[in-house]
């Protein structure tokens, strides 16, 4: 699997496509959606759609494709490679949320939550396998939220397609099945594959799988937290794992407003003050890597 699209910015999200067999233009397809990452603090999330002909069904089953979560990795390697390898009948998008966005959605002003997020992303999969040219009839998605209102949504978007809202969809329908070893298998990948812009102090250092109750995790967490900075971009900040850990350990500050008389509008501007904390004196640390990366020196003593 081609990483490239995300791994050369992982700041942003990134769609992956594959290649779009012929009959899923011309014959009824299938189309069902499934998520991978929803719960962990590290790493994306992965929205999966997988597509065929509704004539491939039986087809589609004898591959032994299964909910994601009752497989083993060696499993699911193996399955998205028979999926992958189906390329004249079967096709996959991928839309690959990274953390950054995750937390920035979610810290914003205008909340964005999870669910909401979930939602457009099987929206825009949609749309994608249509604008693709992909003869899809039917769709099927594991529900986020009460799955009644979410299949209304969907049906008011796309009148012309059979929507299908399910729990457990991925356990009951093989197309949403092989959804999620897809959407699994990317992020897995993405998760083991991710690339720090920190610093060297990274390299070859233990995450885990990103889910809060992982002990690796925990430790990468407490052990990896800049006082001002925060944490790495692996790490999404809105989660409360992380929010707990940063109110405990990080530095403090005030936003302190200060009335600007010269601005007719009587607007405030606003200036961090951190609170005291006790910090080893005379030692001068190493500048953080937002600093470096810009080429950024102090040229006074403060």
């Amino acid at each position: 699997m081609d990483l490239s699209e995300f791994t050369n910015d992982q700041t942003k999200n990134a769609v992956l496509i594959s290649n779009v067999p012929a009959a899923t233009k011309s014959e009824p397809c299938m189309l069902g959606i499934d998520e991978a990452g929803r719960g962990p603090v590290l790493g994306p999330m992965v929205y999966g759609a997988a597509y065929c002909p509704v004539a491939k069904l039986e087809e589609l089953k004898a591959k032994g494709v299964a909910d994601s979560k009752t497989l083993t990795e060696e499993k699911r390697e193996n399955l998205f490679s028979v999926i992958d390898e189906a390329k004249d009948f079967m096709g996959w998008i991928l839309e690959i949320h990274s953390p950054n966005v995750i937390s920035n959605s979610m810290l914003q002003r205008s909340k964005y939550n999870l669910n909401a997020l979930s939602h457009d992303s099987a929206i825009l999969l949609i749309r994608k396998a249509l604008e693709l040219k992909v003869n899809v009839t039917e769709v099927y998605v594991d529900t986020v939220g009460p799955p009644d209102k979410y299949q209304a949504k969907l049906a008011a978007l796309f009148p012309e397609i059979k929507v299908t809202v399910s729990k457990k969809a991925d356990s009951v329908f093989p197309i949403v099945s092989a959804a999620s070893i897809c959407a699994k298998v990317t992020r897995d990948n993405v998760l083991k594959t991710w690339k720090f812009s920190e610093g060297e102090q990274f390299q070859n250092i233990e995450y885990g799988s990103g889910y809060p109750n992982d002990p690796v995790t925990k430790k990468f967490l407490v052990n990896n937290l800049d006082p001002v900075f925060g944490f790495p971009q692996l790490v999404r900040f809105s989660w409360s794992t992380a929010d707990k850990i940063l109110e405990q350990s990080a530095a403090k500050f005030e936003w302190e407003e200060v009335d600007d008389d010269d601005s007719p509008s009587k607007k405030s501007q606003g200036r961090l003050k951190f609170v005291s904390q006790d910090a080893p004196k005379k030692i001068l640390p190493k500048s953080h890597y937002f600093f470096t990366q810009r080429n950024l020196y102090q040229t006074v003593d403060l």
